[in-house]
């Protein structure tokens, strides 16, 4: 049975994130239910991040079976002449049978933003989070160190996470200020619940010198979600590419 792979992109703004729940509009919900449209046949789509409502995509992964070959030319146009335009379909491409979007993944790219000036702007203001004070990027440049390799993340684990192992891999995290921004990028073996935003939270407390930078060690250690910063806002988070 021929398995279709989906690169995608979206504003995750008006959605309550990938995964379909009852009553409300996601991104795995439209995209399922214009393939039934177009198809005539209700398929399984498989995404290889579960978002949450507000983050956005610029390399999400989905894949889906179907009974039929059907040219990967007509999937591309048919999905994004119906889906709505903050939805696209960048790429499909016919995958291995055993491909698995979520599984397969060795590794997962997230950035977040934040516009750190002292005004507000409107035009990135669905696509960052807004802080006026200065940061102090080398607390958290500091700070953010602790976290690199392989942790146990409880600390930073979203309340209803469905994981029961809190260990993750951290392989990558860089802090960089680009005109007016303060873009965090971040990858690693996969993520727990509100795992990024947490992360980011934490580091913009210790950026704002309301935590010490090495107190990052102890919030590891506490593996008490009390102790770490607040959730940053979905709306600064990326996901950036999914690594097979």
């Amino acid at each position: 049975m021929p398995n279709y792979k989906l690169k995608i992109q979206y504003d995750g703004t008006r959605y309550s994130g990938w995964q379909i729940q009852p009553n409300v509009k996601t991104i795995e919900g439209i995209i399922t239910e214009a393939i039934d449209k177009i198809f005539h046949r209700k398929v399984k789509l498989i995404g290889a991040s579960r978002t949450d409502a507000g983050v956005h995509a610029r390399g999400q992964v989905a894949n889906f079976h179907f009974p039929d070959e059907i040219d990967i030319t007509t999937i591309k146009r048919g999905l994004n002449a119906v889906i709505p335009d903050d939805i696209a379909i960048q790429q499909v491409e016919i995958a291995d049978e055993k491909f698995h979007s979520r599984y397969s993944a060795k590794s997962k790219i997230y950035q977040y933003f934040i516009w750190n000036r002292d005004y507000k702007t409107p035009f990135y203001s669905r696509y960052s989070w807004q802080i006026h004070n200065r940061l102090d990027i080398d607390a958290m440049r500091a700070a953010s160190y602790f976290i690199k390799g392989e942790k146990d993340f409880s600390s930073f684990q979203g309340a209803g996470c469905d994981s029961k192992v809190p260990i993750r891999r951290i392989d990558f995290f860089d802090i960089k200020r680009e005109e007016g921004f303060i873009k965090f990028t971040i990858e690693g073996s996969g993520f727990l619940k509100h795992m990024v935003r947490n992360i980011v939270g934490t580091l913009v407390e210790i950026g704002m010198g309301k935590m010490n930078p090495v107190e990052m060690i102890h919030i590891l250690e506490a593996r008490d979600r009390k102790k770490a910063g607040p959730t940053a806002p979905a709306r600064g988070l990326v996901l950036v590419k999914v690594i097979y």
